[in-house]
């Protein structure tokens, strides 16, 4: 992966500037940057390693050299697309789910921000935001995605179980493939934002949908029948009382029950 490679190949999506990076500290830090220094929209950051990666809660994102997709994208939002900020992840995880369905893979969102195969975590989003007083000027999308088994780290610093590509079908990928994939479909996705049809979209891909979670909000914990999302890209659980209850984005740690029997 170079920079005159990703060149040819997002030449026919409608991206704003690229820049390509053999090592860096995050990606995402670097989009902040150039988004104040006014990066116009869709410009993007692909890294090969990630020496200071990050997830949510500045949770570290572990991205060797070589064996994972680590890339974040500058949004400028529409008028139209503010009312709607909290909907990003979902785009983001939308995007990453429909391509890996194109290399025959099941994925599924577990909510908010987590991609799944096979009940392990592949890959991730992180969404940060560019404020100008009390208006968002610019949203970062950072994604990253595990290509090879080496891209795992070892269980014991893992909050969630982990897989690869590689490991889920048995055979490697070409990274390359796999982001102009996320990316053609992220910016197909863009114009549905606001729409009923992303939100069914976004619903029908949740993990757990119909099942028993438990839901550790900083210090409150829930457990009910996940039944699916609001408007908002909050999530909506039926309790064991029969109460409706809205899990809104936090630190929210989302488990199956069958964890919880287990522990």
């Amino acid at each position: 992966m170079n920079q005159p490679e990703l060149n040819e190949l997002l030449s026919t999506l409608p991206l704003g500037e690229i820049r390509y990076f053999d090592s860096i500290g995050s990606t995402n830090d670097e989009a902040l940057a150039w988004a104040n220094k006014g990066a116009p929209d869709l410009s993007l950051i692909v890294a090969d390693e990630q020496t200071m990666g990050r997830g949510r809660l500045d949770r570290p994102w572990f991205t060797p050299p070589g064996t994972a997709l680590a890339f974040s994208l500058i949004l400028r939002p529409t008028a139209d697309e503010k009312p709607h900020l909290s909907r990003l992840v979902g785009l983001a995880a939308l995007a990453i789910t429909e391509s890996l369905q194109k290399l025959g893979l099941t994925p599924q969102i577990k909510w908010p921000n987590d991609v799944l195969l096979n009940q392990r975590k592949v890959a991730g989003v992180l969404i940060e935001l560019v404020w100008s007083g009390e208006d968002v000027v610019c949203v970062v999308i950072g994604i990253g995605v595990n290509i090879l088994k080496r891209a795992v780290p070892d269980t014991d610093i893992l909050r969630f179980p982990g897989t690869s590509l590689e490991g889920m079908l048995g055979h490697p990928v070409e990274r390359e493939n796999v982001l102009r994939d996320i990316l053609a479909s992220l910016t197909a996705l863009r114009p549905q934002l606001s729409t009923d049809e992303f939100m069914n979209k976004w619903g029908e891909a949740l993990a757990y949908r119909g099942r028993q979670v438990k839901v550790d909000m900083g210090g409150q914990t829930v457990v009910g029948r996940l039944e699916g999302m609001i408007s908002d890209g909050s999530l909506r659980l039926r309790d064991d009382n029969g109460k409706s209850v809205t899990v809104r984005f936090g630190d929210v740690r989302l488990r199956p029950f069958t964890d919880i029997l287990r522990k």
